[in-house]
């Protein structure tokens, strides 16, 4: 499987993380296991015992370290075994489970899957400040789809498919009548799409405020980072007001193998705005996992299913106007994987 490695990718959130469990989650194709030190730091080794290969993570945390479910050997949050219960406690030198660089941000724990030496502490990570909890109220979800990541790249970019993929919940026909555009700043890839004087589905129409039956001017901006980091902005006003709402939300992927994708996403508006945040990114969250799961899910499972274990160019996909924003991204990924395979990524 070939996925960017030198990246920070989204591991948890971080309340899924304690200091008394842990738990496993395949990531980019290898089992990891995530918990807290006895600092409550986040931690990240890899899911499998070097003795007899069990997986840690159905074992106990105590005191910050990870005791193997099947013969007792223990092991801190930098993969050293510390323990063996078993003879004179001699530690084998080998008995070491690989830890992997890890930094809590944005409510969230990001994983580095590569060349340790390289993780950055958090320098290439986009900003995501509009989900930090400290001053924002932010609503949380979370999906695994059983499809390539890159297919729900492209679903998140192109975003005309709004009308036909989401008729009742988000689209119309205004959204696929606007030509779209594309920019790319570095690997940095923005799509936007403006209507004007559009009839509003009810659910949209709720969450920015628009009455029935009023028309309303609505743009939606997309910004794509490598590897499959994703924000969109959504700022909805009345035809001819100055002023409106705006939605942001961070849609974060990480491959859990060739053909299956962790999808989180989040909300999360200033708590400055007082109450009125918090029921709104909560509308937010709870409405929109309609349409993610019933509707983008079944059909990104649904492309899966049609291309296996196919290459995705090798299928010779018909290219519209509206895929610029998903090809940059997919070529941008492209030259990334290329560059680590020569030893020239940054």
């Amino acid at each position: 499987m070939t996925f960017i490695r030198n990246a920070w990718y989204i591991a948890a959130w971080s309340h899924e993380l304690s200091t008394d469990k842990g738990f496993g989650r395949t990531l980019l194709g290898d089992p990891v296991m995530l918990f807290r030190d006895a600092q409550h730091g986040a931690r990240a080794l890899s899911d499998r015992c070097p003795h007899r290969f069990a997986p840690l993570h159905k074992g106990d945390v105590r005191d910050g370290t990870v005791g193997c479910p099947y013969h007792g050997l223990r092991f801190d949050g930098t993969g050293r075994c510390t323990h063996n219960p078993h003879g004179d406690g001699r530690i084998p030198a080998a008995a070491h489970v690989r830890s992997f660089p890890v930094i809590e941000r944005h409510g969230a724990v990001w994983i580095w899957m590569g060349d340790a030496a390289l993780a950055d502490a958090g320098a290439s990570l986009p900003d995501f400040s509009f989900i930090d909890p400290e001053d924002n109220e932010v609503s949380t979800g979370y999906l695994l789809t059983r499809a390539h990541y890159q297919l729900s790249v492209d679903n998140l970019l192109d975003l005309s498919h709004f009308q036909y993929l989401h008729p009742d919940t988000l689209g119309s026909d205004a959204i696929a009548r606007d030509p779209g555009r594309v920019e790319q700043d570095g690997d940095t890839v923005r799509s936007s799409r403006r209507t004007q004087a559009e009839r509003l589905p009810a659910f949209v129409a709720r969450a920015f405020g628009v009455p029935d039956g009023v028309r309303a001017d609505r743009h939606l901006e997309v910004r794509w980072d490598p590897p499959s980091l994703l924000a969109i902005d959504v700022a909805v006003c009345p035809s001819g007001a100055a002023h409106g709402r705006v939605s942001r939300s961070a849609h974060l992927l990480t491959p859990e193998t060739a053909a299956s994708t962790h999808y989180f996403f989040a909300f999360g508006l200033p708590k400055a705005l007082g109450p009125a945040a918090r029921a709104l990114v909560d509308y937010a969250v709870a409405g929109l996992m309609v349409p993610f799961r019933d509707e983008d899910l079944p059909m990104l499972e649904a492309q899966q299913a049609a291309l296996g274990v196919t290459d995705f160019w090798a299928q010779r996909p018909v290219l519209l106007a509206t895929d610029a924003g998903a090809i940059r991204a997919r070529r941008i990924v492209e030259r990334r994987i290329a560059e680590e395979a020569r030893g020239t990524s940054a």
